[in-house]
């Protein structure tokens, strides 16, 4: 037996060691079989290509509210339409166009312009379709893509959030990425020659997290801000999308005036959501009742079902109460268009603040008094109950955020000038509790005077409350009527000298300002 066990063994170690190179052979053939199926399996992206007579193109009739940003690019039409008159004069296309700003602001439906008054080929891809866990194939697309553009001149390529590939390069572990932004960068060096009528559009939101070697002159020669329209180019654009639906008594001048702020695409959505309102009431015309409810849902978001009981419900009143009622007394303050204690999305109610016009610059006391009209609410809670609630959460943290941008970005405070910490500027412990100890008196200079205005106004608050929890919703009439008699505080002269960008002071309500009394999370 044990000599019999031990040949069965040899015999194995034999044939192990005779047939491993041909084992070893066959597991790496299946090893590149599979790597192979793996790469046939994956999803080919082609770039979306539009030609210029196709049901897909738009042109510069189909855009509003960005005037600006389309005469920067009507040279580059004229350029690509009939170039003879700029090679004349030895003249140049421009070979990148950086599109930036907010989203929502128009950005491709601009580069889809282009290609269309120039009679151009489009060519659009976005750039997290070159971003992949192999190696070298977002840098293959890239090469593929303008080989493309290329045998269609004059063409455009136009690749949308840039900074999904064009980011600061050394951050990226595996180097994929830095790869990909290479050979971006030598594609639109022009090496690989062609007629000079190719331009590459692109689009990002995030300008400061590009890399500098993409927006040196030679690549992207031209930065063209696409900001939200003003209210004459949102009443375009309402104009625009409202070209094939039915209209009664809508005065598009007036909802572009409640609009304040917001992006084409808001105004795109607030004018689908009339039609879906107009629709339910089986109405034949859209009429203003229906703009009305689709701004409040575009703005406060959608009503909730959620039931309060009978002393939220008076919480949530007195809230919102307070916010009203500093809004009307402040002069800095928008004037008060809405409040309303029906649940939508995760607010218990709301106050909507709109601007009789567009404004650019705050002064130190007008975000003071804004601050105000956010704390109102609180401060309301505590006069009449004694006690604050979880309510105030949205209001304390943009509080917060405009005491911060105060201090450290605009230099409101007393310890000089200089960026805050997450600016890149090193600053020292005693500037630091300098701002520290100035962002709480804001706070609390804003807590004080919404307290002031709130004692002094005890009957208005209780009236304003008693109205919301009998009608739930109050428009500008019957707050007119509740206000009756009470002026508007005056400040005395030469206060409000010190000015500041609201739009950044203010982010996330550049016009339309809404209060909310949140749900905790």
């Amino acid at each position: 037996m044990t000599v019999l066990a031990s040949s069965f063994v040899q015999e194995v170690q034999t044939w192990a060691y005779n047939w491993s190179p041909v084992v070893m052979m066959l597991f790496f053939a299946a090893l590149i079989y599979l790597m192979w199926r793996t790469l046939k399996v994956m999803p080919k992206v082609k770039p979306q290509q539009i030609k210029p007579s196709s049901g897909q193109s738009v042109s510069f009739a189909d855009i509003a509210g960005v005037d600006d940003a389309k005469g920067e690019l009507r040279e580059i039409v004229e350029f690509l339409r009939d170039p003879r008159e700029f090679e004349a004069l030895g003249a140049k296309v421009p070979k990148g166009i950086l599109l930036h700003g907010p989203p929502g602001t128009g950005k491709t439906l601009l580069a889809k312009a282009v290609a269309h008054e120039s009679g151009a080929q489009f060519f659009a891809q976005s750039a997290a379709a070159f971003v992949e866990m192999f190696a070298g194939l977002g840098a293959a697309r890239i090469r593929r893509l303008f080989a493309i553009a290329r045998k269609h001149e004059p063409a455009i390529i136009f690749i949308d959030e840039l900074d999904a590939v064009g980011g600061r390069r050394g951050s990226d572990i595996s180097g994929e990425k830095d790869q990909t932004l290479n050979q971006l960068l030598v594609e639109m060096d022009g090496f690989s020659g062609g007629s000079g009528r190719l331009v590459v559009i692109a689009a990002s939101n995030l300008l400061d997290k590009l890399d500098p070697a993409l927006l040196r002159p030679g690549r992207f020669d031209r930065q063209v801000f696409v900001a939200p329209p003003d209210v004459k180019g949102r009443e375009g654009v309402l104009a625009v999308h409202t070209r094939d639906k039915p209209l009664g008594d809508v005065e598009l001048g007036l909802v572009a005036a409640q609009t304040s702020g917001l992006t084409g695409a808001d105004l795109a959505n607030i004018c689908n959501e009339a039609a879906i309102f107009a629709a339910r009431r089986r109405a034949p015309q859209i009429c203003a009742r229906d703009f009305d409810s689709a701004i409040e849902r575009v703005i406060a978001g959608v009503q909730s079902r959620r039931v309060l009981n009978d002393h939220e419900k008076r919480v949530v009143a007195y809230h919102e109460a307070g916010h009203a009622l500093c809004g009307e007394l402040l002069p800095s303050v928008d004037r008060v268009h809405r409040i309303s204690i029906v649940p939508r999305g995760r607010a218990l109610g709301y106050t909507l603040n709109l601007p009789a016009e567009d404004r650019y610059l705050k002064t130190r006391e007008e975000l003071l008094d804004y601050m105000t009209v956010l704390l109102g609410g609180r401060v309301a809670e505590r006069v009449v109950f004694g006690q604050v609630t979880t309510g105030a959460s949205d209001d304390l943290k943009r509080v917060a955020e405009i005491a911060h941008t105060m201090v450290h970005d605009f230099a409101m405070g007393t310890a000089g000038l200089g960026r805050s910490p997450d600016g890149g500027v090193r600053l020292s412990e005693t500037t630091l509790r300098i701002r520290d100890e100035e962002r709480q008196d804001l706070t609390e200079e804003a807590r004080r005077a919404a307290q002031k205005l709130i004692v002094a106004h005890r009957p208005q608050l209780d009236a304003l409350a008693g109205e919301l929890l009998e009608r739930e919703v109050l428009d500008r009439d019957a707050i007119d009527r509740v206000m009756a008699g009470v002026p508007r505080l005056e400040r005395a002269p030469g206060v409000g000298l010190r000015v500041v960008a609201a739009a950044q002071a203010l982010e996330g309500a550049p016009g339309v300002a809404v209060t909310h009394d949140a749900q905790p999370e």
